[in-house]
């Protein structure tokens, strides 16, 4: 029996084509999760009186980590005897999807280490900001994914099942039934996240004199929810079949137990003292 109600998903994912030429909006989401992430490290740089060179230098440090991760971890855990055999599509290929979160957290923790280094600041004081400005980029990507109609959920008859008339997957596998939409229930709970954070941050001093606090929050509004949503997610690759967890599922566990330590830590250990925000004139 079909289902009566349902949204048919047809959206051009090219914003503008020129020849041969196309920007998607999958490329416009990266680059508005970057600058939003780092607009508000911006802003926490100012708050906490720190000196200008450390926002320009973690948007280097920040954006390379994100997009080189995020990139390598879709080619090296997804598909790793393509990729290897066909390195140059590593950098070609991404404007069509195949960016891994998994592999863009990797990524971040590496840059903001190097970051830290270079400005002689905590490390966990940099994972504890960037970590709200990840929650909103994440639900940016997420948005570039529904663009793209990649990465949906299984067959669904809520009202609210889409149709990806555009993806060929759906149409080879499921049409006419609609699916989850599952890049809109994962930027949802990222929403949420970023909202959680951003008043710890700022009505919170408690938050911010626990170091790894917040990005303990950040990894569990992250992680456990994708691992969950990975329930009714179809699989990317065809090697997942039959796995217990799949691939997503897996690569999620690391980071959730860090999330268990990093909250448990900053809960036990004293706290610390932090300078009081300047005040906007």
């Amino acid at each position: 029996m079909m289902q009566m109600l349902s949204v048919v998903w047809d959206f051009d994912p090219v914003m503008i084509r020129i020849g041969s030429f196309d920007i998607r909006y999958y490329g416009l989401m990266w680059a508005v999760a970057i600058l939003v992430a780092a607009k508000f490290f911006d802003n926490f740089v100012k708050r906490e009186g720190l000196p200008e060179r450390v926002s320009e230098s973690i948007f280097l440090y920040g954006t390379l980590g994100t997009i080189i991760g995020s990139r390598l971890g879709h080619c090296l855990f997804y598909d790793p005897g393509y990729y290897l055999s066909n390195p140059w599509e590593i950098i070609v290929g991404f404007r069509d999807g195949g960016m891994a979160s998994h592999g863009a957290a990797i990524g971040i923790l590496i840059g903001l280490w190097l970051f830290s280094r270079k400005n002689q600041l905590p490390y966990l004081w940099a994972l504890d900001r960037i970590m709200i400005g990840v929650g909103i980029g994440g639900a940016a990507v997420r948005i570039g994914n529904l663009c793209n109609s990649e990465i949906f959920g299984t067959p669904t008859s809520l009202p609210w099942g889409f149709e990806f008339v555009r993806s060929l997957k759906w149409q080879r596998e499921f049409a006419p039934a609609a699916v989850h939409p599952t890049q809109l229930y994962e930027a949802l709970c990222y929403l949420v996240t970023f909202v959680i954070l951003v008043v710890l941050y700022y009505r919170y001093d408690m938050a911010r004199r626990r170091p790894g606090l917040l990005f303990g929050v950040g990894l569990v509004g992250i992680f456990v929810t994708r691992f969950f949503i990975e329930l009714i997610k179809v699989n990317q690759e065809a090697f997942e079949e039959g796995m217990t967890l799949n691939m997503g599922q897996w690569l999620s566990v690391p980071f959730i137990v860090l999330a268990g330590y990093m909250i448990y830590r900053s809960l036990h250990r004293p706290a610390i003292e932090v300078p009081a925000a300047k005040s906007k004139k």
